[in-house]
């Protein structure tokens, strides 16, 4: 082996290894400040529109997940005066079906429901008339849930 061959493979590898290594972290650092905004620019279109941009087939909205926050109007004891109705009338709510999975915020004083209902206008009403929301005390935010889309290509769907 050449002196020129051991210089270029000692030397010029590892280089090559930390191009590799600055490409991967320039990569890195420009989806750092890309990607919140194309999650930003992907959440602010409807539903179907962001399948529809990202290539893949629309899918119905079979669940709505609601996911609770406390108002600033909250206080613990306005909380306290309607806690138990609000308890009752959550029950009822599974019991009818409507609430299918119900979870409690781990990070923050709030629920978490995952709704049999299929129209956002429907799960936004049946929650604004639980206790808390009558009171102004908490409000929700809906997301439409619906199949994986990208398992259509399983499926021999063609392809868009």
């Amino acid at each position: 082996m050449t002196i020129k061959k051991i210089i270029n493979v000692t030397v010029m590898t590892p280089a090559s290894g930390l191009l590799k290594r600055l490409a991967t972290a320039a990569l890195a650092v420009t989806l750092t400040f890309v990607a919140p905004a194309f999650s930003f620019a992907q959440a602010a279109l409807e539903p179907a529109q962001a399948s529809a941009s990202l290539g893949l087939p629309g899918v119905p909205t079979t669940r709505i997940l609601a996911i609770g926050r406390l108002t600033s109007r909250s206080t613990p004891g306005a909380i306290g005066a309607v806690l138990p109705q609000e308890v009752r009338d959550t029950v009822k709510l599974y019991l009818e079906g409507k609430i299918d999975q119900w979870y409690v915020r781990k990070d923050q004083a709030s629920v978490v429901f995952i709704l049999n209902i299929t129209d956002l206008n429907e799960a936004r009403s049946t929650l604004a008339q639980l206790p808390l929301g009558r009171a102004d005390l908490m409000e929700f935010d809906l997301i439409p849930l619906g199949p994986l889309s990208p398992l259509a290509a399983l499926g021999g769907s063609p392809s868009r």
